[in-house]
């Protein structure tokens, strides 16, 4: 018998759409992402499923828009310690400009001249006279100048007053006489509440008038010079023609009982210069101090002493310095608060979805893809609230400002540094939450 030859069929088309055949033998496991194929798994087979960032960011947010009631009061936490840093770190570099502006505006302009009394003789003759003033005047940069004379003898004097429309009301203090020139309300920046302060035609004239600061005029029970009232110095009466008040320099006039030069040579023998007071403008201070003696006393200015402000570039650095690092550590230590408050929830959370956790682990999700999603939670969690923080903290800046009427420092790198540094804080306070979470094995968390 011959064997009947056999027919060849055709082959069979293959279909496009089929899987190669490798993967047909691995059961079809391969992922495509982005128009390229990704094989994962090692050669026994197992597969790993592929999540990026996107998705690793979107079940991250799912998760923190499942509880939204308890993901906004976590975020609370980080508002409040962020806000706090804003606020504090602002309001210290706005006061701190505040006060280095107020103590250079007082201080970096003053320039005080200490003339020594004259040598004991019959013919006394001053180093300084009141002439000098004039000559100081000149000067550049000099705003206001004026000389003042005291001395020993005056420094407690016992005043009385009496009010000519109550001649029996009469008061007595001691307290001080000094001699000025007219222009002593400018340079010791006060102002005239009441009255006059005596001119040039008073000292031309020998005039007995006199001035009172204002805590002297209240001491005598002075408030008013309507009625021309007086004061009595050694028997003799002065009648009172101003009150000075508000002086920031010299707080000793406010005290005191200010007499015309020439009144007070020919009553109290007080005619000699002993100080001159001079104000500059903002950055002349140093070259009056060296041009003043010279002006005041050609050929005898070694024997003048200047008290001249100093550098104030190291005291404004450690002003604002130390403000600025006081109220840093609160803000800090209220950002730790919030950065506890973020860890305990993110825990509370971790605990709360415990099968969750286990269905992903069962499902192949990795210990990496875990602690990332619940990592990436709290990193959102911290940076809504270092925005929401950042915002508030520059509006509560600008109101107190408004309300002090100063001028708000907002750094621009505190309003970009703060969400960083509520992300930052978020991340850090879900490390360990996220790693908890990652090292529960799928069995457990299933049975839990």
């Amino acid at each position: 018998m011959r064997a009947r030859a056999g027919v060849l069929k055709p082959a069979a088309p293959v279909d496009p759409a089929d899987p190669p055949i490798a993967d047909r033998y691995t059961g079809g496991r391969h992922t495509a992402r982005r128009g390229r194929v990704r094989r994962r798994g090692k050669a026994s087979g197992i597969e790993r499923p592929w999540m990026g960032f996107r998705d690793l960011w979107t079940e991250a947010l799912a998760g923190v828009l499942a509880r939204p009631v308890r993901s906004a009061l976590t975020t609370l936490g980080t508002v409040l310690g962020i806000t706090t840093l804003v606020i504090t770190i602002g309001v210290s570099a706005t006061a701190g400009n505040q006060i280095v502006g107020r103590f250079n505006a007082l201080t970096a302009t003053s320039v005080t001249v200490a003339v020594p009394p004259p040598p004991r003789s019959a013919d006394p003759v001053p180093l300084v006279h009141w002439s000098g003033v004039d000559a100081v005047q000149q000067l550049a940069g000099v705003d206001s100048v004026a000389a003042i004379a005291d001395s020993q003898d005056t420094a407690s004097v016992q005043v009385r007053a009496n009010d000519v429309v109550a001649p029996g009301d009469v008061t007595g203090q001691t307290m001080a006489v000094l001699a000025a020139s007219p222009t002593l309300p400018a340079a010791v920046r006060g102002r005239m509440t009441a009255g006059r302060f005596f001119d040039d035609g008073d000292i031309a004239r020998h005039d007995r008038v006199a001035v009172l600061g204002d805590q002297a005029a209240r001491l005598l029970g002075i408030s008013s010079i309507q009625h021309s009232p007086a004061v009595f110095l050694k028997g003799q009466a002065y009648t009172v023609i101003g009150i000075l008040g508000g002086a920031e320099r010299e707080q000793q006039v406010s005290t005191a009982v200010i007499l015309p030069p020439t009144t007070a040579t020919d009553q109290l023998g007080l005619g000699v210069v002993t100080r001159v007071l001079i104000n500059t403008a903002l950055g002349a201070a140093k070259q009056v101090a060296r041009q003043a003696p010279i002006a005041l006393a050609p050929g005898a200015e070694d024997a003048l002493t200047v008290a001249a402000p100093p550098d104030l570039t190291k005291a404004r650095k450690g002003v604002q310095g130390d403000v600025n690092g006081l109220f840093l550590v609160l803000g800090l230590v209220s950002l730790v608060v919030g950065a506890i408050g973020i860890a305990n929830v993110t825990l509370v959370t971790v605990m709360e979805r415990i099968g969750e956790i286990g269905l992903r682990r069962a499902l192949g999700a990795s210990r990496r893809q875990v602690a990332g999603q619940f990592l990436v939670e709290s990193t959102t969690i911290g940076l809504l609230g270092g925005v929401i923080g950042a915002v508030l903290g520059m509006v509560v800046v600008v109101a107190v400002s408004a309300v002090k009427d100063w001028t708000p420092v907002l750094d621009v790198r505190l309003a970009f540094g703060a969400p960083v540094a509520g992300a930052v804080v978020g991340l850090l306070a879900g490390l360990y939450p996220s790693l908890r979470a990652a090292r529960m094995e799928p069995v457990d968390a299933l049975r839990s």
